[in-house]
């Protein structure tokens, strides 16, 4: 339960922090919350020869509206200060409302909001609710700037799109839209462990009562967030009603979903659970954005 040797930086600015990033390459890892990564390094599972610490980085903790509308996270927040934020349970509900759900309040007191989404894990909450709001990633690296899209920045199992000396250091969340409704349900065996299966949802009406847009995304279903997209072509262009939801929740379990099977939970549960959440999380976005749903 001891980590391999390595050498440790703790640089109080991000320019330093970004010079040991781009000087070690793949033989550095960052230490964010260290809810992940440090119980892998004590396994032996990760074994870096260099951990770069992001903690004394004041620059990285804030959160605040942009000039567009957008709600900005730095990279560093404390979860837990996500999860208490008004700004956040004002302009990012789906986010307030998913919060709860990681974890312990221990852990979220250590992790942070961008850790985890970097993290990439494909069992956690973050990185499907990032995607389910089209969310954008600020990366840095010494040589520049880019801006990510949630849609291009999970790339496979505990992998993102960042390059070896970039670093995730601001998350925006576009604002929410007019007769816009959200939901985000999951079941695991008991609270705080990670989720059999989880379902993050946004639907937006337009002036006639029909769904112009809808987003689902699932957590635990494949190696990383899935984004049900045969369940959201149901949904577009339909007036919402229980037998719509009822399809779309069968295209996202029968085509969308490919689960595996664990001693947690077999795939064909998995899939049972995706067809509920699924059932559940629409007809509370739908109500949510201003439709009355009656079964």
């Amino acid at each position: 339960m001891k980590p391999a040797p390595f050498t440790y930086y703790a640089p109080n600015q991000l320019e330093e922090a970004l010079n040991l990033l781009a000087e070690h390459g793949y033989d550095a890892k960052v230490l964010a919350g260290g809810q992940s990564l440090v119980p892998t390094m004590n396994f032996r599972l990760a074994q870096p020869s260099v951990l770069v610490d992001l903690n004394r980085i004041s620059e990285l903790f804030y959160i605040h509206p942009g000039p567009d509308g957008d709600l900005l996270i730095g990279a560093m927040t404390r979860q837990s200060r996500v999860e208490h934020d008004p700004l956040v349970a004002g302009r990012a509900p789906l986010v307030h409302e998913a919060m709860p759900h990681i974890a312990h309040p221990q852990i979220r007191n250590r992790g942070t909001f961008g850790g985890c989404i970097a993290h990439a894990d494909p069992a956690a909450e973050l990185p499907a609710v990032s995607l389910a709001l089209d969310a954008r990633f600020r990366v840095r690296s010494r040589s520049g700037e880019r801006w990510i899209p949630a849609s291009e920045f999970f790339v496979g199992f505990f992998t993102t799109a960042l390059e070896p000396d970039e670093l995730l250091v601001e998350i925006a969340l576009p604002p929410i839209p007019p007769r816009c409704g959200y939901s985000f349900q999951e079941v695991a065996r008991r609270h705080g462990d990670y989720a059999l299966v989880g379902v993050a949802a946004t639907v937006t009406l337009d002036q006639g009562g029909r769904c112009h847009h809808a987003r689902l995304v699932f957590l635990s279903v494949g190696d990383g967030p899935v984004e049900a997209r045969q369940a959201e072509e149901t949904l577009r262009g339909q007036v919402p009603s229980p037998e719509l939801i009822r399809a779309a929740a069968e295209a996202a379990a029968s085509t969308d979903v490919d689960p595996s099977s664990d001693i947690h939970a077999s795939a064909d549960y998995r899939r049972h659970l995706v067809r509920v959440l699924t059932r559940k999380t629409l007809q509370q976005a739908f109500e949510r954005a201003g439709m009355e749903m009656d079964e």
